[in-house]
């Protein structure tokens, strides 16, 4: 296993990195402990600082160890597609229209389940935001299905009182079930994207091998998070019916937003729909409500941050993967996905030359399986923390409770990929 220097010092830091993102809470309390630091505290506390923080220490160890101008090299040869995607479509997913005719419609569905169930308002509700909204994602992406699915959830549970049992639970579940949801086609999530045109998978090929299997854990995984809770839901239903908007306001934020999914691969058009779609939001603020700039853009900070440290990972990462036996692959890019983004994890497999067909989907199916598990698992991750984690104890999310919470529907998962 050859490295450089510089390989090695950007997995130590990679390393120290994964370790900050279990200790923010621990930030967080020191912000309290020690108020004549509590800025430098709070920095360090958000989850989505973390790996911009790291990566710009490890642009400053490349600068030391060569020079300046392999650090500047560096950085212009990582690919920021996805980290401005995903700040492109939080900002346009998170509007007030767009979450105004999401929740229309799930009432519509939840009528639908309350007559023929004979089940009240809430959980009917809960039930199909964690089930349709990540299934949602294989047409507009995951990353705007996590944004809308975490806003949803906000409105319906978040903002009441919560048991911790119900916060992390309910978060396990999104994540895992967002990162399965987009495996329906080849374009949503992130780790088949970056494998579909190297291997030649359509839509069609994603729907017939993962498809069925998908839907079912996903309806497996929301139905039980449902049972659980039920009880805690019930009281929380809101009776406040949020104003009217014209069709018209809706139709144009629609527009903006299939714009920004249809051109996902091409930032200077989707960046300049972003911008497009700010200056009409200014021009008719009447339906609109602030947009979610801030939040947006630690999450675009967070996975540049990942772009820049996960590119110098190959060196470890390529050689395990390629001595493996597909079900050792499955299980072993499981386990790999919660130290390192799954869409850069296959990215890795797919250099492994000479590779079977088994090899390929386990490698692909271990890494959406596992995409729950952490922050970092998968792409969309940071968005739904942005989005909630201020109801959370402290304001921050334990990473150790989140690993717990995902585990359930982790493992639902594993069994519907090995054995259906």
């Amino acid at each position: 296993m050859n490295f450089t220097p510089i390989e090695l010092g950007a997995s130590i830091i990679f390393a120290i990195a994964v370790l900050h993102t279990f200790c923010t809470a621990y930030f967080e309390a020191l912000a309290k402990k020690y108020p004549a630091h509590e800025g430098l505290w709070h920095l360090l506390g958000e989850v989505e600082v973390v790996f911009g923080f790291w990566a710009a220490i490890l642009f400053i160890y490349i600068t030391i160890v060569d020079d300046l101008g392999t650090a500047k090299t560096f950085l212009d040869n990582q690919n920021f597609t996805e980290p401005l995607f995903v700040f492109a479509i939080m900002i346009v997913a998170g509007s007030k229209p767009i979450l105004y005719i999401s929740t229309e419609l799930l009432h519509l569905f939840a009528k639908g389940l309350q007559f023929v169930l004979r089940i009240k308002s809430t959980p009917a509700l809960y039930f199909l935001t964690l089930s349709i909204t990540p299934l949602l994602g294989s047409l507009i992406t995951e990353p705007a299905a996590m944004t809308l699915a975490a806003f949803l959830l906000r409105d319906l549970v978040y903002r009441h009182q919560c048991s911790k049992a119900l916060l992390f639970g309910t978060l396990g579940v999104l994540f895992v079930n967002i990162s399965i949801g987009g495996t329906l086609t080849n374009f949503a999530a992130p780790p088949v994207l970056m494998v579909a045109s190297t291997w030649g998978w359509s839509s069609a090929f994603m729907f017939s091998n993962f498809g069925i299997e998908s839907c079912i854990a996903i309806f497996v995984n929301a139905l039980g998070a449902t049972l659980i809770f039920q009880g805690q839901l019930i009281n929380t239903t809101g009776n406040n019916k949020p104003a009217k908007i014209p069709f018209f306001v809706i139709l144009m934020h629609l527009l903006f937003l299939f714009g920004v999914v249809v051109f996902a691969h091409d930032p200077p058009i989707f960046m300049w729909l972003l911008l497009f779609f700010i200056g009409y939001t200014i021009a008719y603020p009447k339906h609109q409500s602030p947009l979610i700039l801030k939040e947006a853009l630690l999450v675009g900070f967070f996975l540049g941050g990942l772009v820049v440290l996960g590119a110098l990972q190959g060196w470890w990462l390529q050689p395990i993967l390629s001595k493996m036996s597909p079900t050792a692959v499955f299980y072993g890019s499981l386990a790999l996905t919660a130290l390192t983004d799954n869409a850069a994890l296959t990215y890795l497999g797919s250099l492994v030359t000479g590779t079977s067909l088994e090899f390929k989907l386990a490698l692909v199916g271990g890494a959406v399986a596992g995409g729950g598990l952490t922050v970092i698992a998968n792409a969309p991750n940071p968005a739904g923390i942005a989005i909630l984690r201020q109801y959370f104890p402290g304001g921050a999310v334990s990473a150790l409770y989140l690993l717990i919470a995902a585990l359930p529907p982790t493992l639902v998962t594993i069994l519907a990929y090995r054995l259906l």
